[in-house]
């Protein structure tokens, strides 16, 4: 399908739906909410272009109804707001708690092993991948969490204080993002007390509800303890990715090698029962 001149690819419009949130967490962290609402009115906008781009007519209006995208594009737009890896039940939840509609979990549990397939199938055709997040010490796929292919190795890295310190970005960003919407929906403040139960300093006010503004707090409190550490444990890893893996294993893991004296004790005693 041909592209009219002047409008953006959709490789173009994830750079700008990326600086976007960028300047709108600039915006929230020196409180210039007014700013902050204008730039995630642009955001928006950029996401709905995107999705135009990418699902063309599936994208519009049929019926009267609204076409619900295809499950990876709903799983990446959870991904891309949590902007950090995790796993498929969360990236359901917060599908639900921020767009229209929901995923099925028992879909995301395949999704990355079909996204593996179309990329060894044909590689970079697509201008995103539902990858798989990586094990700092082997270089695996870490079990049970999705990650973005256009994110950087070492945001896709899984070094000893990952699994917190993304837990705490995802907080920060789920905070900030709430705090742009206005009323929160039921769902929304589900998910933000999900997260303000298990990061100290983050539930005040009234028993049961979360300040976004104290969320993102308490969490960035935590992850300035953490973040040092954790950052350097992944760029180390991420090194030795770039260094030994090649394309597909630097998006879905190192495949386990089978260790030599065990496959070959084990295809003798195949052979002694075959032979008897």
């Amino acid at each position: 399908m041909s592209r009219a001149p002047g409008v953006p690819t959709p490789d173009e419009l994830e750079t700008r739906i990326t600086e976007l949130r960028a300047a709108v967490r600039r915006a929230m962290a020196t409180g210039d909410r007014g700013t902050a609402r204008e730039l995630r009115a642009e955001l928006r906008a950029a996401e709905r272009a995107w999705d135009d781009a990418v699902l063309g007519d599936d994208a519009h209006e049929r019926g009267g109804r609204r076409a619900s995208p295809p499950v990876r594009e709903r799983a990446h737009q959870a991904l891309t707001l949590l902007g950090a890896p995790a796993a498929p039940k969360l990236v359901s939840s917060v599908y639900a708690a921020f767009f229209p509609g929901e995923i099925p979990g028992a879909r995301l549990s395949s999704l990355r092993r079909d996204e593996e397939r179309s990329f060894r199938a044909a590689p970079y055709t697509r201008p995103y991948y539902l990858c798989a997040a990586l094990t700092a010490d082997a270089l695996a796929p870490a079990r049970g969490l999705l990650a973005v292919s256009t994110w950087p190795l070492e945001q896709r890295i899984v070094g000893p204080l990952s699994l917190r310190t993304d837990f705490l970005t995802a907080a920060i960003r789920l905070a900030e993002h709430t705090a742009g919407l206005g009323t929160p929906s039921p769902e929304t403040r589900r998910l933000l007390r999900r997260f303000a139960y298990a990061i100290p300093g983050a539930m005040t006010g009234t028993a049961g509800t979360v300040d976004p503004a104290a969320l993102a707090e308490g969490a960035r409190a935590e992850l300035d303890v953490h973040r040092e550490t954790d950052r350097r444990h992944r760029e180390s890893a991420a090194r030795r990715a770039r260094d030994r893996l090649h394309d597909a294993e630097r998006l879905f893991g190192r495949r386990p090698r089978p260790v030599r004296g065990i496959a070959a004790k084990g295809k003798r005693a195949t052979k002694g029962k075959t032979d008897r």
